[in-house]
C-alpha cells in the first residue's frame, strides 16, 4: 500500500480554527479598509517574471534565492507572486488608471517564497495589504498607517504591537546619507561580514538591516539619516508625525528601519510584536514614489503596507473568533425552525442524530450555547451553559437568540 500523500514542505491546509482565524483577519481587514474608501482588487497569482525582477531588484535575495520562477509551455518566464505591491502597480498601468487618481486598493491572497519554513512563515503564505496610489503628501501616509492600526485594534491585538517609523528622506537626503554610510563602514570594513562588504559597494543602506552580530555592533554607532535630511524631507517627516498624532496612532521612532531599493522614499514603518518570538514583524510598509514609473508607467506616487495573515492569526490564537451555532434538535419541524433562524441572521445547525439525548451530545461537541428542542408545536430553548430552559413561541425565538 502506497504511503499517504502529504502537503508539500512549507505549505499547510487551513482547516477548523486555523481557517476561522484566517477568515476573521481577512473579513476584519476588508471591513475596516472599506471604511477608509479602499476598493478590493484581485490580481493574478502568477505574473511575468519581469514584474518582480524589475521591481524587487535583480540582485535581491527574493529574486535570486526565493522566487518560484518557471517557464510555461509557451516558453514565457512566469513567477508565483512573492508580494502584492508589484502586481497592484502593474494592474494600475494595465487598466489605464494612472490618469484616474487617487486609487485606494485593498488586496488579500496567497504569496510564495522559497525559504526555510519556520513558525508563522511558510513557502505559501497569505497577506492582506493596502496601496494608496496618487497622493504624495504626509497625510496620505498617516491615513494608510491609521487604517492598519485600526485593523490591529479591531482584531484585538494592538495591545501586543508597537509601531516603529522612520524616514528615508528624498533623493538629496539619501545621496547625502549614503555617502556618510560609505565613509563610516569603509573605515570599519575589516569587521564587516562578507555580505555587508558586498553591500557596501552596491547598497550600503542594507547593511543597517544586517542580522550579523558584528555588523549590528557597527550599525549601533553608524550615522543617522536624521542628520542628513534636506529641509523638504525633514518637513515631510515632521508633518507625518503630527498627522499620526491626530489620528491617535502611537509610534516609536526607529532610525534603523530601511528599504533597500531606490524607489522607496520618505516614510518607512513596521508594526512589531514580541509575542511571536524572533518573527516579530506583523505589518510593514513604506512610500515608493518611483515604482510605477520603473514599471513603465508615469510618475505615480504610492504608499502601502502588507501584513502576514498567519502571524496575525497566531496573535489571535487564544481568542474565539467564530460565534458558536444554535443547534436545532427534533426531526418533525427542525427544518422550519432552522430556516427561520437563518433568515433572521442566526448561525444555526441541525442535529442529524435521532433523539434529544443524541442531539444534545452533538450540540455540546459543536460548543453551542443554545439548543432549540423542536417537538411539533412545542419549542423549548435550552441554555447549554447553565442547563436552564424556556418554553417559547416560534415568532419570539429569533429575537431572543439575537439578544
Amino acid at each position: 500500500m502506497a504511503p499517504p500523500l502529504q502537503p508539500v514542505r512549507g505549505t499547510r491546509d487551513l482547516i477548523g480554527d486555523d481557517a476561522a482565524r484566517h477568515a476573521y483577519v481577512v473579513d476584519t481587514a476588508r471591513r475596516v479598509t472599506s471604511l477608509y474608501g479602499f476598493a478590493e482588487w484581485q490580481t493574478p497569482i502568477f505574473e511575468d517574471t519581469k514584474v518582480f525582477s524589475r521591481t524587487l531588484g535583480e540582485t535581491s535575495d527574493v529574486v535570486t534565492k526565493e522566487m518560484y520562477t518557471f517557464e510555461d509551455r509557451g516558453g514565457d518566464s512566469v513567477t508565483l507572486r512573492p508580494e502584492g505591491t508589484a502586481g497592484v502597480c502593474r494592474a494600475l498601468i494595465t487598466a489605464g488608471l494612472t490618469q484616474t487618481l487617487p486609487q485606494k486598493v485593498f488586496y488579500y491572497g496567497p504569496m510564495f517564497r522559497y525559504e526555510r519554513p519556520q513558525k508563522g512563515r511558510y513557502r505559501q503564505f497569505h497577506q492582506i495589504g493596502v496601496e494608496l496610489l496618487g497622493p504624495s503628501v504626509p497625510l496620505a501616509d498617516a491615513e494608510v498607517i491609521a487604517a492598519g492600526w485600526q485593523i490591529l485594534n479591531e482584531l484585538g491585538v494592538a495591545k501586543d504591537v508597537v509601531l516603529n517609523i522612520n524616514t528615508l528622506g528624498d533623493t538629496e537626503s539619501r545621496d547625502n546619507y549614503r555617502a556618510a554610510l560609505v565613509a563610516y563602514f569603509t573605515a570599519h570594513a575589516e569587521s564587516l561580514s562578507a555580505d555587508s562588504k558586498n553591500r557596501l559597494e552596491k547598497n550600503p543602506l542594507r547593511i543597517l538591516d544586517s542580522k550579523d552580530t558584528e555588523d549590528q555592533a557597527l550599525v549601533a554607532h553608524a550615522p543617522l539619516i536624521y542628520d542628513h535630511l534636506s529641509e523638504k524631507a525633514a518637513r515631510f517627516y515632521a508633518e507625518l508625525k503630527t498627522a499620526l498624532t491626530s489620528f491617535g496612532v502611537p509610534y516609536t521612532e526607529n532610525p534603523r528601519i530601511v528599504r533597500g531599493l531606490d524607489y522607496y522614499n520618505h516614510t518607512a514603518f513596521e508594526f512589531v510584536t514580541t509575542a511571536l518570538g524572533a518573527q516579530g514583524t506583523v505589518m510593514a510598509g513604506g512610500r515608493y514614489d518611483g515604482l510605477v514609473e520603473q514599471m513603465g508607467g508615469p510618475n505615480v506616487p504610492g504608499i502601502g503596507w502588507g501584513a502576514g495573515i498567519e502571524r496575525l492569526a497566531m496573535l489571535l490564537a487564544a481568542s474565539p473568533v467564530v460565534a458558536p451555532p444554535v443547534v436545532v434538535i427534533g426531526a418533525e419541524c427542525c427544518i422550519a425552525v432552522a430556516q427561520t433562524l437563518r433568515a433572521a441572521g442566526v448561525k444555526t445547525e441541525i442535529a442529524f442524530q435521532s433523539g434529544f439525548k443524541n442531539g444534545l451530545k452533538f450540540a455540546n461537541r459543536r460548543e453551542a450555547k443554545w439548543a432549540v428542542l423542536a417537538n411539533g408545536e412545542q419549542i423549548t430553548l435550552k441554555n447549554l451553559v447553565d442547563g436552564s430552559q424556556l418554553e417559547v413561541c416560534m415568532n419570539e425565538l429569533p429575537e431572543l437568540l439575537k439578544s
